[in-house]
């Protein structure tokens, strides 16, 4: 239950904060924005609507198919490390336990991750203008006319390696926004919830994971930026030779800066869409538990 609960949250929380992963995106790896709603109005001015959510169906199924993973991976490894520690797996975790948990999660995560998250930002970097704020010039056709046909380019174009552009900076992201992510949730909870009570409220767990995601993607930051840059290097520009190059290059032609773009963004989309996932991920378990009781 704990990978269909994962699978339900993650497609749902993609859904809410698609449109403003975007715009971090861009602004991430194109450098001629101002700020975040210089972003916003010309997407909107030379898209429309449709340009917020470029590749979203891609990242619907993808995030559904790794949140599931995620969660299932981090309850079983969990369970695994107190039954080692403590003899059960119902005993409660150390911090330490749930930390390494989590980093084991992120790290899975990783490999099934990467390929839709080189397509999401190929095409969420796409141009595909708007007829009406076009000239009377035809519109030209954009490489890639959907996240499969982006990946059927990518791998004809650059290999199996090209659907792994970025992995090296989407693992260190991951492994560590994630163990820090599962064990700030965890503590919450554990702090917010009332003795005697067994388990946490739904207002705790509204407030525990927005809190969690903004506090892991804060720190995420950075590798997210290295990520992005690397993962929009298409065939034949080969601007990063890898994790540490595109570091180098990017602090030297802009500064230390750049590491920290779209920060704001990341914190305010990872608030309402990480209190979406445990929400809902705490919601399905307790209906389930509830379900099977009964019977």
């Amino acid at each position: 239950m704990d990978f269909i609960a994962g699978a339900i949250g993650g497609g749902l929380s993609t859904a809410v904060g698609y449109p403003l992963d975007t715009v971090k995106v861009r602004i991430q790896t194109e450098g001629h924005y101002n700020g975040i709603w210089h972003c916003i109005q010309e997407t909107y001015r030379t898209e429309r609507v449709l340009g917020f959510y470029r590749g979203v169906s891609a990242s619907v199924f993808s995030v559904s198919l790794i949140s599931s993973v995620s969660f299932g991976t981090y309850r079983n490894f969990l369970c695994n490390i107190c039954k080692l520690r403590y003899g059960t797996a119902d005993a409660k975790p150390s911090g330490l336990d749930v930390s390494l948990a989590g980093g084991a999660a992120g790290a899975v995560r990783v490999v099934l991750m990467t390929p839709s998250e080189v397509a999401k930002v190929r095409m969420q970097t796409q141009r595909n203008p708007h007829s009406s704020v076009t000239s009377s010039q035809p519109l030209s056709k954009p490489k890639y006319r959907g996240s499969l046909h982006c990946l059927k380019v990518i791998a004809k174009e650059e290999g199996f390696g090209g659907l792994y552009k970025g992995c090296s900076a989407l693992l260190c992201r991951d492994c560590s926004s994630s163990a820090i992510y599962f064990l700030t949730y965890s503590s919450l909870c554990d702090w917010l919830t009332p003795a005697g009570k067994n388990k946490p409220g739904f207002l705790v767990v509204l407030l525990s994971g927005g809190s969690a995601g903004v506090l892991a993607w804060g720190l995420a930051t950075p590798l997210d930026v290295l990520k992005s840059r690397m993962q929009v290097d298409e065939s034949g520009q080969h601007r990063y030779k890898g994790l540490i190059h595109c570091a180098r290059e990017s602090v030297r032609k802009e500064g230390l800066k750049v590491l920290f773009k779209g920060l704001g963004l990341n914190c305010i989309r990872a608030f309402p869409v990480n209190m979406v996932v445990f929400v809902t991920y705490e919601a399905v378990l307790r209906f389930t538990e509830h379900f099977t009781n009964k019977k």
